[in-house]
């Protein structure tokens, strides 16, 4: 199992750098080709929304600025991926539609996502109307969340953040490729009732062995619960001065708080290192 081909997502209006410089890092590890892909929604739907006005000629000009923007974004991809990828594709997209479903379907032929962290932010420009939450639940592939200022993919410690779902398998699995070149893996494990202490333990020693079957050599840690599970991950993550942590993408309800719901909230908008998930 490796990436053969990966998907980077570029915001417009913005520099796009270190993202860049990480994925062409990624292309030339795995051998892989890269595909670019931008989505821009004009600013006239945000006046629109908001019962405003905006003159034709208007329109025009403001849709010719998310296309030189989009314009721009094309070549600097081009430029820091060339001879670096395996091959390159390029599609952008400017709609009045919300954009997630375009998005999640460029990834059909992707086997990893990449993309910049995604702040609450009222000013982030054509691209707001990219609702992270449902891409990360419509994508159907793995992704992997990038500080804004992180250029390349620290590997030597990755923290695996559990909870015995369906989600972690799958993000487990999905990961492998990355955590066979990982310096260092650890198993950590939230537990939030003292009783079930002995049985995490023992199934973490099952995850151990399944990923030792795949060549990777893992260290299992279990922690009572002593505050907020997401924090204390976290914090976990940060003592291991992980590069990477690699968690399940929500449950059956996005809304639920455990572990992994805000874990992936906190992945998605205000990541302290890079984040793998998978739903």
């Amino acid at each position: 199992m490796t990436y053969s081909s990966l998907m980077v997502h570029l915001d417009l209006g913005v520099s796009n750098e270190a993202l860049l410089q990480l994925t062409a890092d990624m292309a030339e590890r795995f051998g892989a080709g890269v595909l670019g892909i931008a989505a821009g929604q004009p600013v006239q739907m945000q006046i629109m929304y908001g019962n405003g006005y905006m003159s034709a000629e208007g329109m025009e000009q403001d849709r010719a600025l998310v296309a030189n923007q989009a314009a721009e974004v094309e070549d600097r991809f081009r430029a820091v991926m060339r001879n670096r990828a395996h091959s390159l594709q390029w599609r952008s997209t400017i709609s009045y539609m919300e954009l997630t479903n375009w998005v999640a379907d460029q990834a059909r032929g992707a086997d990893l996502l990449l993309m910049a962290s995604r702040p609450d932010d009222p000013r982030s420009g054509s691209t707001k109307r990219l609702d992270i939450d449902d891409l990360v639940m419509r994508l159907g592939r793995p992704l992997v969340v990038v500080p804004p200022s992180v250029a390349a993919l620290d590997l030597e410690h990755v923290v695996i953040g559990w909870k015995d779902t369906r989600e972690t398998r799958r993000a487990v699995l999905d990961a492998l490729p990355l955590l066979r070149s990982a310096g260092q893996v650890t198993v950590v494990e939230i537990v939030e009732d003292a009783e079930e202490m002995a049985s995490a333990r023992l199934h973490l020693a099952e995850v151990v062995a399944w990923l030792e079957g795949h060549g990777v050599v893992a260290e299992a840690v279990t922690e009572p619960l002593s505050g907020g599970p997401a924090a204390q991950l976290e914090a976990a993550a940060a003592v291991k001065h992980a590069g990477l942590l690699v968690i399940g993408a929500y449950g059956h309800n996005r809304l639920r708080e455990w572990v992994l719901g805000g874990m992936t909230r906190d992945a998605l908008r205000h990541p302290a290192r890079c984040s793998f998930m998978s739903h």
